[in-house]
């Protein structure tokens, strides 16, 4: 009785400790959102370039969803994802679709397919694109192709886009997550079983993965695109 009692002490001080956390992280936050949307205001209010503008938004609305406010973040980080999409700033509108999806709203499947398609197809920094690939993988279920299509997709990127240290951490990193994906889609759990997995589910060869991905990012967004893709792809660099 007396163990009991002492678990039970336990955890109840675990959980109150775990609630004075959040709170106390709830006021930092209230606080930091203070002072960006402070910020944001003397922005518009001067006139400021719209550049530093939309930048002002997406940091009130990642802040607004840390906080679990979703439906306050989305139609600011939304007008911050249609600045940065319109001047080319594909890194930014990435970065804001996961802002946006990370709101929990409606259209936040939608935002993500988005954001996908903007990492994977312009050369912005892969560990955002990563992040973005990683949604794909927490949302699918087990049993589905989609997240091993993803981890596959992650671990091109991390080889052909990183270098160097930030190379090497990415490869061990999104290797980890294809060998997670695997064991949970099919018990995989030797190199071998892993080689013969990729050949059957067609993960060796880019041209085929990345067109399995096209297929996951259309079933995200449903064709209610928010920006023309023909037209962005000519703007690039390489195009």
């Amino acid at each position: 009785m007396k163990q009991f009692d002492f678990l039970a002490t336990q955890i109840a001080d675990t959980a109150a400790d775990s609630i004075i956390n959040r709170s106390a992280e709830n006021a930092s936050l209230e606080s930091h959102l203070q002072t960006l949307q402070e910020q944001l205001k003397n922005l518009i209010h001067a006139h400021a370039p719209a550049h530093a503008v939309a930048d002002a938004r997406l940091q009130v609305a990642r802040t607004l969803v840390g906080l679990e406010r979703g439906a306050e973040a989305w139609p600011i980080g939304r007008a911050a994802f249609d600045h940065f999409i319109e001047h080319d700033l594909f890194e930014l509108a990435a970065d804001a679709c996961d802002v946006l999806f990370q709101s929990n709203q409606p259209e936040s499947i939608c935002a993500l397919g988005q954001g996908i398609w903007i990492a994977v197809t312009c050369p912005i920094d892969p560990e955002l694109t990563i992040e973005l690939l990683s949604h794909v993988i927490e949302e699918t279920p087990d049993d589905a192709d989609g997240a091993a299509v993803a981890a596959t997709t992650a671990l091109f990127i991390a080889d052909v886009r990183a270098r160097d240290r930030q190379r090497e951490d990415l490869m061990f990193f999104t290797t980890q997550i294809l060998g997670t994906v695997a064991r949970r889609h099919s018990g995989i759990d030797t190199p071998e079983q892993l080689e013969l997995w990729m050949e059957r589910l067609e993960l060796k060869e880019p041209e085929k993965f990345l067109v399995r991905l096209r297929n996951v990012v259309d079933v995200l967004v449903q064709d209610d695109w928010w920006f023309d893709r023909h037209a962005l792809q000519e703007r690039l660099p390489f195009a």
